[in-house]
């Protein structure tokens, strides 16, 4: 395989690497060409994205040994060499990344891109390091995708004003550093006792390891563990993400909605082609299964504890990143296929949802005060300002309360589970694979635990969602209709509609997840497509070999 698509795995990572570095490039008055720039990178991304799921399925013509796409980046073969990994679980998660970015980078240009400085090209770089950690294929590059998403994610974080969101930012950046510390740390040991840390190689490796090296192996995957679990938001390690989640920029929380996805995608991957009897510490069912019950439990409570919507919609993030976890840590991958559809929905409706609680907020007398401090303090309402607008807040919309009102119960039935909407289908699709895993005695107590544990919080969710429903909507004497743009709502819409297509389209998908978990069960295809993939012979390789 040759031209554009031999190098299409890497150009998620590239495309927005360059429109980034680009975009610092120009001035900050320069917004128009920004956005070009912005826009045709997030297209791009969405069409690398589809391109590349349509490969690693075998829908185009790929060349790709078992449909799993390396490239060898250097043309270095691995384990020596770095490498870009695409197949069906890192393809899934490039779309999702696309997607959410593309209708949160729409929203922000209503005026959040303009509170402070940087923030396309920050945008960018964070989807650079998703993206890279999605697709890397070693534990070292992992790293450093984590630090470039985190490195974005601090200034954009701290994009607009406010004693709140600079306080809650400095906990969640006091967290992070602390996290990728001990990242490091982990990478450091097992790199000592392997001698390698290409995921295929450690695969293979991390079997033949026996004695003292065996112990200090186990030592560094716990460790490495523990690192992806304060990332996923997994309890007692997540009290940042409520206040911090709540305090960012709308957008900004919106996209955020994958971030602790990516420390379930990172114990996914790893503990799918590490042996359980290997590194049972980090990725087995006996850590994880408890870990994410206690999680599951900590967001039910967090949410009919809190008033505040925003905070709610953290504390919804946590207990989505629980069921994850209590699905992930059960014996087998019974549940993964179901926890990969559960984790679509919850991405593409959280993100909606933080978005659509900005706009609500905006009903109420207090709504617009954040967004009016930020615009003060960068001079924005400003009337000579050249980023001047005529209207505060937005322009007159017609059905503006229903819209924002139908949008909310469409999110809270997806949170909660309840139908016709896709979530119920994820949710159910769960719990009817936890009732099948209830047959094996070794996993029948932690499927009954996992049955009812989903059951409560989803009660707990009603009870949250509607209280707070009521509080935004029903009390009309207090309520102002608030005036909107067509880049804030449709954002919000092409989510919730995405969402809803999914529902339609549940059959297909769910198949895809399931085949995806089967993928991920036999390390087989990972491994081999891998260690033997060959470096491309170049002229000058061909010249060499023949002088």
């Amino acid at each position: 395989m040759t031209g554009l698509l031999h190098h299409l795995p890497i150009l998620p990572v590239a495309i927005p690497l360059f429109a980034g570095a680009l975009m610092l490039l120009q001035r900050d008055s320069q917004r128009n060409i920004k956005g070009v720039i912005s826009l045709a990178s997030l297209l791009a991304q969405i069409v690398c994205a589809v391109m590349l799921l349509l490969m690693s399925t075998g829908q185009i013509e790929s060349g790709w040994a078992g449909n799993v796409g390396v490239y060898l980046l250097g043309n270095w073969s691995a384990p020596f060499g770095i490498v870009v990994v695409a197949d069906r679980l890192s393809t899934a998660m490039l779309l999702l990344t696309s997607l959410l970015g593309f209708a949160c980078w729409v929203y922000a240009t209503a005026r959040w891109e303009r509170a402070g400085v940087h923030f396309d090209p920050l945008f960018q770089f964070l989807l650079m390091g998703l993206n890279g950690a999605f697709l890397t294929g070693d534990l070292f590059n992992l790293f450093v995708f984590f630090e470039v998403l985190l490195a974005a994610s601090y200034g954009l974080i701290l994009h607009g004003s406010g004693a709140a969101r600079v306080s809650a930012s400095l906990h969640y950046i006091a967290v992070n550093l602390v996290a990728s510390f001990l990242l490091l740390i982990a990478i450091a040991l097992i790199y000592g006792v392997t001698g390698t840390l290409n995921m295929a190689d450690l695969s293979v490796k991390a079997g033949l390891l026996d004695g003292a090296e065996r112990s200090l192996f186990e030592a560094g995957a716990a460790i490495l563990g523990v690192a992806f679990l304060v990332k996923a938001a997994a309890w007692p390690l997540n009290f940042w993400l409520p206040a911090a989640y709540g305090n960012a920029a709308a957008p900004v929380a919106g996209v955020f909605a994958i971030m602790t996805k990516v420390g379930i995608y990172s114990l996914l991957r790893i503990g799918s082609l590490l042996d359980p009897n290997v590194a049972p510490a980090a990725f087995g069912g006996e850590w994880m299964f408890p870990v994410g019950i206690a999680t599951l439990v900590f967001g039910g409570i967090g949410m009919l504890a809190t008033q505040q919507a925003e905070r709610l919609s953290g504390y919804a993030v946590i207990m989505s990143s629980g069921t994850l976890l209590a699905a992930f840590g059960m014996p087998g991958t019974v549940l993964t296929g179901p926890g990969l559809f559960y984790m679509s929905i919850s991405i593409l409706t959280m993100g909606a949802m933080f978005m659509l609680l900005e706009m609500v907020e905006r009903t109420q007398t207090f709504g617009a005060d954040l967004l009016a401090i930020s615009m003060e303090a960068f001079d924005l309402d400003d009337p000579e300002s050249p980023d001047r607008s005529d209207d505060v807040v937005g322009v007159p919309m017609p059905a503006v309360m229903t819209f924002l009102g139908l949008s909310f119960f469409a999110c809270a039935l997806l949170i909660i589970g309840l139908p016709p909407l896709s979530g119920f289908v994820a949710k159910f699709t769960m719990l009817s694979a936890a009732l099948q895993a209830a047959s094996s005695p070794a996993a029948t107590l932690n499927a009954w635990i996992f049955i009812g544990a989903v059951l409560v919080s989803g009660l707990a969710g009603i009870i949250a969602l509607c209280r707070t429903g009521i509080r935004l909507f029903w009390n009309v004497d207090e309520t102002v209709v608030p005036k909107l743009r067509l880049n804030e709502a449709v954002p919000v819409a092409m989510l919730l509609l995405t969402c809803a297509a999914l529902t339609f389209w549940a059959g297909p998908v769910m198949q895809y997840f399931e085949t995806t978990a089967k993928y991920l069960g036999d390390t087989s295809l990972y491994v081999n497509a891998v260690l033997q993939q060959t470096p491309i012979a170049t002229d000058a390789a061909i010249h060499g070999r023949g002088t």
